[in-house]
């Protein structure tokens, strides 16, 4: 295979032609933003304590049967457990008044065995609500959580086969119909069980849909266009979904109906199947080169400019095309050993990204606005993020803005409680720096990875990562238990993967590779292992270079 942007010089590097399909690509990552994080409303808890069954008590004894406890050094109402039923009625009905000739402390208490009374200041109704997620049930909902991100796991394990097989575009909106009929489905879920089946595919649509647009995009276009779709594009158009769904979410309260509306929104994009192309890269790659040539003759004309009599050598035509799988990516030391690291990379950021992101619910404040605020942090991460790749080495950005986003969680810990603006400022910092990162690490290992295996990559990357994602809703349950446990866990983890990150490729101002054999090496361990091997091959010392 030629190179590809050489032989497309002609087009030039921006167009009507690139233009237009920078933005039609773009729209498609407003859908992702939607129905990624809509869990932060609807498996929210609001306040709530044990249902008091009509049993005619006195008012005194109606009010006081809810037990105060504790939590963080204000006294709140118990929301699990209350003074036993039946111990309380004989009390009424003998005249005692609580509080006045009888101590409450020494009554015995019982479970919500009747269930709960939720507080509808905020939400109407939710899965909490809905399936008592309280309590002995609390695990349930960041169990829930995970489901999205298993079926991440899966979407990217599976997608990025089937693109490389059928094509990019199939793949997308084919995930498209996938995730408005899944969303729609989990409206209509009957228990939670069926909920957390239906967000497994939701999941697996959403980041087959993310996962392919992007590689889309970043094959499709030129190189100018490519970073800028690959951060300012992408990524901020998944943000303007984002900012979006707190003020839908603030408009219906019910989450059935809120589910409903947003599986809608994606059939606005089934237009787009006739107006946004193929990857001519990914065309030749398969043999397919008069298919490529028809589109790149297209963008000729809508570019006005004269394309050649041929565009693509005749060797490309005739070359044997070798099929690559999952295997490929891990048969050469070299490429192992870069995607293991990326996997560590993908996988802190995520824990990091989404640990933060599923938290602002939890966050002092109105949980519309506290989510809103977060989405409106990404902004300028992406704005930042898209000068700053233009001019900087991808290696030394990604590991600033990881210490940046890891040193803040491992400050937040030190917030005295009095200072909580204080610390949703810090933990609104440390979005900004995992933002960053998110951007940066996306096109970093797009531009690792050679066209015949960029999708197989980033969907491994991709699956990687949800090892992280999948764990986030733990990471922030442990929060219950201890607030300071994981704001340390992300930190630590996020410092450490700055490391590791010295140790991959500089891609900027490079080439995509289109081969196995342009993909570049590794440094550091890797380098000096590959070294080693040579000169122990050539019959010399036997010592690391």
């Amino acid at each position: 295979m030629g190179d590809y942007d050489e032989d497309t010089a002609f087009l030039g590097q921006t167009g009507p032609y690139f233009w237009t399909t920078f933005f039609l690509l773009n729209t498609v990552f407003v859908s992702t933003g939607f129905n990624g994080l809509y869990m932060v409303f609807i498996g929210a808890t609001p306040k709530h304590h044990c249902l008091i069954p009509d049993i005619n008590l006195t008012e005194e004894w109606t009010n006081a049967i809810i037990p105060f406890t504790m939590v963080n050094g204000e006294k709140v109402q118990s929301q699990c457990s209350r003074y036993k039923l039946d111990v309380v009625r004989n009390l009424s009905s003998e005249g005692h008044i609580p509080g006045r000739d009888l101590n409450l402390t020494n009554l015995e208490q019982e479970g919500c065995s009747d269930g709960w009374n939720y507080s509808k200041d905020i939400y109407q109704s939710n899965i909490v609500t809905e399936w008592d997620l309280v309590c002995d049930n609390q695990w349930k909902v960041p169990f829930a959580s995970s489901t999205l991100f298993v079926g991440y796991l899966f979407g990217s394990l599976i997608s990025g086969h089937l693109s490389d097989r059928f094509g990019r575009k199939k793949v997308v909106f084919i995930s498209l119909v996938a995730q408005c009929v899944s969303v729609m489905l989990q409206s209509f879920s009957h228990s939670w069980k069926m909920f957390c089946i239906m967000y497994l595919f939701v999941g697996a649509s959403q980041i087959s849909i993310y996962i392919s647009a992007f590689v889309l995009g970043t094959e499709v276009l030129s190189k100018t266009m490519r970073v800028l779709f690959t951060t300012l594009g992408a990524f901020l158009f998944y943000c303007i979904g984002y900012m979006t769904l707190p003020w839908i979410a603030y408009g219906i309260r019910e989450w059935r109906t809120l589910l409903a509306v947003l599986s809608a929104t994606s059939i606005v994009y089934v237009p787009l199947w006739w107006f946004i192309p193929e990857s001519p890269r990914w065309l030749i790659t398969q043999g397919r080169v008069e298919e490529a040539e028809a589109i790149v003759r297209d963008a000729a004309r809508k570019n006005k400019v004269e394309a050649p009599a041929v565009i693509f050598k005749e060797s490309e035509a005739s070359t044997q095309i070798k099929k690559y799988t999952m295997l490929d990516i891990l048969k050469s030391k070299n490429i192992r050993c870069i995607t293991l690291m990326c996997f560590l990379l993908w996988m802190a950021i995520n824990i990091g990204y989404f640990g933060l992101s599923l938290n602002t619910s939890n966050l002092s404040g109105d949980p519309f606005m506290n989510c809103f605020l977060s989405a409106l942090t990404e902004v300028p991460a992406y704005v930042v993020s898209t000068w700053l790749l233009g001019r900087c080495p991808r290696r030394a950005l990604l590991s600033s803005f990881l210490v940046i986003g890891g040193g803040v969680l491992l400050l937040i810990q030190v917030i005295p409680e009095n200072l909580q603006y204080l610390a949703v400022v810090l933990e609104m910092t440390g979005k900004f720096g995992f933002t960053m990162a998110f951007s940066i690490v996306y096109i970093y290992t797009a531009e690792i990875y050679p066209t015949v295996l960029r999708n197989v990559g980033m969907g491994m990357c991709s699956s990687a990562a949800r090892i992280g994602s999948i764990t986030a809703p733990y990471v922030i349950y442990l929060g219950t238990y201890n607030k300071a446990l994981p704001y340390l866990l992300m930190g630590s983890l996020t410092i450490a993967s700055s490391v590791v990150n010295f140790f991959l490729p500089e891609t900027l101002n490079r080439d995509l590779p289109e081969t196995v054999e342009q993909m570049q090496e590794c440094q550091g361990l890797c380098i000096g292992l590959k070294k080693r091997k040579y000169v122990e091959d050539k019959g010399r010392k036997k010592t690391l270079i």
